[in-house]
């Protein structure tokens, strides 16, 4: 029988146990507390909570997880417009993405970000995805938590959306914000796969050259939606470019605003990784089992021709 290490929280680390064993350590957490936390889905490598990101990121342990991607609300639904496929569309997306002021703003980005920090290892990263609506505000947190700022990624995508009121410059980019936990330590970073690459739709990017800080990346494409979809869905090839860049094999990966579950999907697809996914509306969730199953689904495909 193979010896089990555990860590300072009493959780094991073996990977073959990992996912089990910090479920059963957050659902031990709530003994005193009113709300059960349990997973709403949960496979082999992939686990997924309807809930409050900060209410299940607090029963976390401490310096656990390796990687965060994180997309929070961009706080824009302000009952204004846009284009999508030519058609005027309105920018609400939900109650969860209307601003409640700056202040209010302010703190919600705040208390993410500090309990990020605390579940990260010290050799952790996150990525905060935004546009100028939020990322500012995430960017000036990260500095004030003590995280150190490792790059920021302006992603541009090809065939944005126009500008209805043409009265400003059409916006066709997303900025990514990449943080190491502790400035001291030595983040994962996967130099030779974003050099030596394949990214055939990536336009700038140069054979055998190094990845540089824009992305070349179309939104999602039409099967990556076949089962519904977010209205801030990432594409699958920019989640596993961050996931293969800065992650290992074996990481934990958390995602605390998972929508329809991309980065699950990216983790999933890439192989040898632990997700968890943690998503508050539940009309996401639905579609994003399917997804998952879908990949699953594919992958014994490819091993069942081989």
């Amino acid at each position: 029988m193979k010896k089990l290490k555990k860590n300072n929280n009493n959780i094991y680390r073996d990977n073959d146990l990992v996912l089990e064993s910090l479920v059963n350590y957050i659902d031990k957490s709530t003994l005193y507390e009113k709300e059960k936390l349990i997973p709403i889905f949960k496979a082999d490598n992939f686990c997924l909570y309807n809930a409050d990101c900060l209410i299940v990121m607090s029963r976390f342990p401490d310096n656990y997880v390796d990687m965060i991607f994180a997309d929070p609300p961009y706080m824009l639904s302000n009952s204004g417009f846009t284009c999508h496929s030519g058609r005027m569309v309105s920018v609400n997306k939900g109650k969860w993405d209307k601003s409640k002021g700056f202040e209010e703003d302010f703190k919600f980005h705040e208390t993410w970000i500090s309990e990020c920090k605390r579940i990260l290892k010290p050799e952790g990263t996150i990525w905060i995805s935004g546009t100028y609506h939020n990322i500012y505000q995430c960017g000036y947190i990260l500095q004030k938590e003590g995280y150190h700022i490792l790059n920021d990624i302006a992603w541009f995508k090809p065939n944005a959306s126009p500008n209805l009121s043409c009265r400003f410059f059409t916006a066709s980019h997303e900025t990514l914000i990449w943080a190491r936990k502790d400035k001291n330590a030595k983040h994962y970073f996967n130099y030779k796969a974003m050099k030596n690459g394949y990214f055939p739709s990536d336009t700038i990017k140069k054979p055998f050259k190094q990845m540089r800080s824009v992305w070349v990346i179309n939104p999602p494409k039409r099967e990556e939606k076949k089962y519904g979809k977010h209205p801030t869905q990432k594409p699958i090839e920019l989640l596993k470019r961050i996931i293969e860049s800065s992650s290992d094999i074996g990481s934990i990966i958390l995602d605390p605003f998972s929508g329809s579950c991309t980065t699950g999907i990216a983790a999933t697809i890439l192989g040898n990784r632990k997700f968890i996914g943690i998503e508050f509306d539940s009309k996401y969730i639905a579609t994003s089992i399917s997804r998952y199953n879908d990949v699953i689904k594919l992958k014994e495909h490819q091993v069942t021709l081989l």
